[in-house]
């Protein structure tokens, strides 16, 4: 798996973009009319949308508190420094974990048996490879320091308690989350606006030109989002430091 993992890794990008575009498929309903009744589209929407935001404040919560580098070096698993605060003293993977609460949440917003059954649990095999090239490379790096750090802290299940004192201990950086977030936050943002103009149509009050404005109008806020950021980025009037 292992091996796996790193092949993952290089080409992760690519696979999870496929993943993401097989919430279109067609697919039977994950919440059905004849067992949640009228309120079937509602709870699919509202449990969906919790999950998926969910999972964006997991991720923001850990960039801006302490950030890690997943990005490799050269398409290949790579760290610089062993990172245990923050966020990443309740669980080894909250950025992970965070795109899992958000793939699934979308999965769920989409009310897509398919998607669920099929598309998560390998997004989930893909990840636990992923995790376990990553940690063989961590381990080889730091030794008896990464033993002691699995040794208390969870690969997948966060530490609840204490969070309190993590947030107390360290400010929140907010233009590196938005900075090291814009891309994810981009493609995220117009997903969960196409599945829910596509998958709900009675909110267009079943119009297709109020849908199509209301699409093109979410298009451009956030495009405008992405391009104003990345701005700053490019330009460097906000900073993006690691740590």
């Amino acid at each position: 798996m292992k091996r796996l993992g790193n092949v993952f890794f290089r080409y992760r990008n690519f696979v999870f973009i496929f993943l993401y575009l097989m919430l279109f498929l067609p697919s039977p309903e994950l919440f059905r009319e004849e067992f949640f009744g009228r309120w079937h589209e509602l709870i699919s929407l509202v449990l969906g949308l919790s999950v998926t935001l969910f999972g964006q404040l997991i991720r923001g919560l850990t960039i801006g508190l302490v950030y890690i580098i997943r990005g490799g070096k050269d398409r290949t698993v790579y760290a610089e420094g062993l990172v245990t605060d923050g966020v990443f003293s309740h669980v080894r993977n909250p950025l992970y974990l965070g795109n899992i609460l958000m793939l699934a949440g979308v999965g769920i917003l989409a009310n897509s048996m398919v998607f669920m059954a099929f598309v998560v649990p390998l997004f989930l095999f893909i990840y636990q490879c992923i995790v376990l090239a990553e940690e063989d490379f961590l381990r080889k790096k730091f030794g008896s320091g990464f033993e002691a750090y699995t040794s208390t802290v969870s690969r997948w299940f966060p530490k609840l308690g204490g969070f309190s004192r993590t947030f107390a201990s360290m400010p929140f950086n907010w233009r590196r989350w938005l900075v090291k977030e814009y891309n994810t936050q981009f493609i995220w943002l117009c997903g969960m606006a196409a599945v829910i103009l596509i998958k709900y149509p009675a909110i267009t009050g079943f119009d297709d030109r109020i849908r199509f404005t209301s699409g093109a109008v979410a298009l451009t806020v956030f495009s405008v989002y992405y391009l104003v950021v990345r701005y700053m980025k490019k330009s460097g009037k906000w900073k993006a430091k690691v740590g």
